[in-house]
């Protein structure tokens, strides 16, 4: 590659455009990641490729392939670029208005009230901020934390260890039992299998269907079940109409407001068992932006979620908790 330019310092952006690229295969997908147009990211990658004076991709192949040379460059400047990241968030730590860019991602738990009221609060306190909100299942999520696509997540925490990622434990949310409320089958009956009603499950690939499928084993339940959903509002509409009964949380319950009349929710028979929501971030997220969040995010939950269960069902003030 003849082409070399001495004079062009190496610039943080162009280093971090060419690490989002090597990532997606494509300059579409990191002008969607970061906001640029595909021209800029273009302009950033041939003008760290002049400045190196070699070609760190082989600019013929669809999706982008990186050159021998270009994963080495790769390589060697992955742990420099977290390394920055992680001083500029400490250095910044208490400058949470000056923050630029943020990316949330959250489980669908909190969509209807939690979510839009943080994000409105957000906003607010961190006005030079650009934020990014996305929706999905708790493992995608972590993995989107570990490839660095997210800066924090609220999640149900995996039963696997986080490994380079770290946790803040936000809410107990226990397990419960939901069935048709004018149901005239026992409690016991139902969960051990003894009735016709079926056992309708949250979809396999979840976190929260893999933590209740352990618990039954444990105990040795196995109910009939012919149906897997992977939406909790489904799963209540279908226990509503009396098709079958579920497991799923408080948390989840207060979300199906629309089905509670024709819903009862019961504490699991025998050893109860919960899962633990958290805030998960990469190592370099900004310990203020973190505290932030997690004091408001606290504040919304015991409004929305913890206050109003409690007046309907006390039994739950000792389990569903906040985790102090």
């Amino acid at each position: 590659m003849p082409r070399h330019s001495a004079t062009k310092d190496l610039n943080l952006k162009g280093l971090e455009l060419f690490q989002i690229c090597a990532q997606k295969g494509s300059l579409q997908a990191a002008a969607e990641e970061t906001g640029l147009t595909i021209s800029t990211v273009s302009h950033h990658l041939r003008n760290l490729e002049d400045h190196l004076g070699v070609e760190l991709f082989n600019h013929a192949r669809r999706p982008m392939v990186l050159t021998p040379k270009g994963q080495v460059f790769l390589r060697n400047i992955s742990d420099a670029l977290y390394a920055i990241r992680k001083a500029k968030a400490e250095a910044s730590a208490g400058n949470i208005a000056e923050a630029s860019y943020l990316r949330i991602g959250t489980i669908e738990d909190f969509d209807s009230d939690i979510t839009p009221e943080l994000a409105v609060f957000l906003s607010g306190h961190m006005p030079a901020c650009d934020f990014m909100y996305h929706t999905d299942s708790s493992h995608a999520i972590v993995e989107m934390l570990r490839n660095r696509h997210l800066d924090l997540g609220i999640t149900t925490t995996p039963e696997e260890r986080l490994r380079d990622l770290q946790d803040r434990p936000l809410l107990r949310d226990p397990f419960v039992v939901v069935l048709p409320r004018f149901s005239e089958k026992s409690l016991s009956d139902v969960v051990e299998g003894r009735t016709k009603l079926p056992f309708l499950r949250f979809s396999g690939n979840l976190i929260i269907a893999r933590q209740i499928e352990s618990q039954m084993r444990r105990l040795g339940l196995s109910p009939q079940s012919n149906f897997e959903c992977s939406n909790n509002q489904t799963l209540m509409a279908m226990v509503a109409a009396g098709a079958g009964w579920t497991i799923t949380t408080p948390l989840l319950f207060s979300r199906a407001k629309r089905f509670h009349p024709k819903l009862s929710m019961h504490k699991f028979p025998g050893k109860s068992f919960a899962r633990t929501l958290a805030i998960v971030s990469t190592p370099d997220c900004s310990r203020s932006v973190l505290d932030l969040i997690d004091g408001k995010l606290r504040a919304l939950i015991r409004d929305h979620a913890l206050t109003a269960q409690y007046e309907k069902t006390p039994w739950l003030a000792d389990s569903f908790k906040l985790v102090e």
